[in-house]
């Protein structure tokens, strides 16, 4: 999700937002209890927000870190052996245990991220994260680049390649051929054919794209620990980050989970974009819980119906995710189907929470 088309969202929703409060005469004004305008100005617990987001800041820097550990020892491997050697004699069980060991961390890394995107994107002190981590395209879309070279050990540069998920995701299941080692066959599950996402990751590549990952991850963490929210902060990320399920879905809909061997995204291969949509929506449910109070200052009915809408929502994806580990397939008019409705919902959600952010004079960016 780019955040350009994040910002229009959050304005189109801003500019029908009307106020939630009851519309009365002069009368019924005067007679409203003196206590109301103090409750309107009460704040919003910001403390389970700020403590989700440095527990997954700090599960985000573990699994890159780990990650960065076996490129190392992966890339070592390569130069002693020769990259051509990789899986031939004792080499094939170490090369193999590295392979299954870099997927293991990149999966461990994509919903401690995920997780809280809903943050991360939403708040604009920290939103250029997710353009590096997890949402920046290459220099083709010069919009929504990534700001950074990628340069190997040997001095190569590859000019805003796309961000770190990509980098890694594509090169570690071998959806980017230029970011695997070729003329090798593969079979790292041993059962005797090249399937489909067994790869040799170029050595060079998924090093300097882990060791950029980590750096950033690293970033990341120490920012959000500095982070100091504001109501502006948590209202935005729920109004911008809650209405992007129709370009989610449509991702989804067109990766291997979906569309098999026709698929058109090199993404979402190590993890289904069902998983990276729950993981945003739960982090934008805590985001919810802490400013809920405040909402109810103006309109408890609408406070808690728009709770009880957004749980709705992340319990509806959660039922096609967990239907689609225990098997099941989807068509793409499935698909379709799904993200209409969960787009109808979403916007049901950010419109609610951008009327009350209206109503309570709160500001929200773009």
């Amino acid at each position: 999700m780019t955040r350009s088309f994040r910002a229009l969202c959050a304005s189109a929703l801003c500019t029908g937002a009307v106020a939630l409060a009851g519309c009365g005469d002069d009368d019924s004004a005067a007679e409203a209890p003196a206590t109301t305008p103090a409750a309107t100005t009460s704040s919003v617990d910001f403390a389970p927000i700020t403590s989700y987001l440095t527990d997954h800041t700090a599960r985000l820097t573990t699994a890159t870190g780990e990650l960065v550990g076996h490129a190392q020892a992966y890339a070592d491997l390569a130069q002693r052996a020769g990259a051509d050697q990789l899986l031939e004699g004792e080499n094939a069980a170490q090369t193999k245990q590295l392979v299954a060991d870099m997927q293991r961390s990149w999966q461990a890394a994509n919903p401690a991220y995920e997780e809280m995107e809903g943050i991360v994107a939403g708040v604009p002190s920290l939103a250029s994260y997710d353009n590096i981590l997890d949402a920046g395209t290459s220099g083709e879309d010069p919009e929504n680049a990534v700001p950074f070279d990628l340069t190997y050990a040997d001095g190569t540069v590859l000019k805003k390649p796309g961000n770190y998920f990509f980098l890694t995701e594509t090169s570690l299941w071998g959806s980017e051929p230029k970011f695997t080692i070729q003329g090798t066959e593969p079979d790292l599950n041993g059962d005797g054919k090249v399937e489909y996402g067994e790869a040799l990751p170029l050595p060079e590549h998924i090093l300097a794209a882990a060791k950029g990952f980590d750096d950033q991850a690293k970033k990341l963490a120490k920012d959000a620990a500095a982070w100091q929210p504001t109501e502006s902060d948590v209202f935005n990320a729920v109004v911008v980050m809650t209405p992007t399920m129709a370009e989610y879905f449509e991702a989804w809909k067109n990766s291997r989970f979906v569309a098999g061997d026709k698929a058109s995204e090199a993404s979402f291969i190590g993890a289904s974009r069902l998983g990276d949509i729950t993981g945003i929506l739960t982090g934008l449910t805590v985001i919810y819980d802490g400013i809920e109070p405040k909402i109810a200052t103006q309109d408890a009915q609408t406070a808690e119906q728009a709770g009880e809408n957004l749980d709705s929502l992340l319990d509806y994806v959660e039922e096609l995710r967990d239907a689609e580990d225990d098997g099941r397939t989807y068509t793409a008019e499935q698909a379709d189907t799904y993200g209409t409705e969960a787009q109808k919902r979403a916007e049901a959600i950010a419109g609610q929470v951008s009327q009350a952010a209206d109503a309570l004079n709160i500001e929200l960016d773009g």
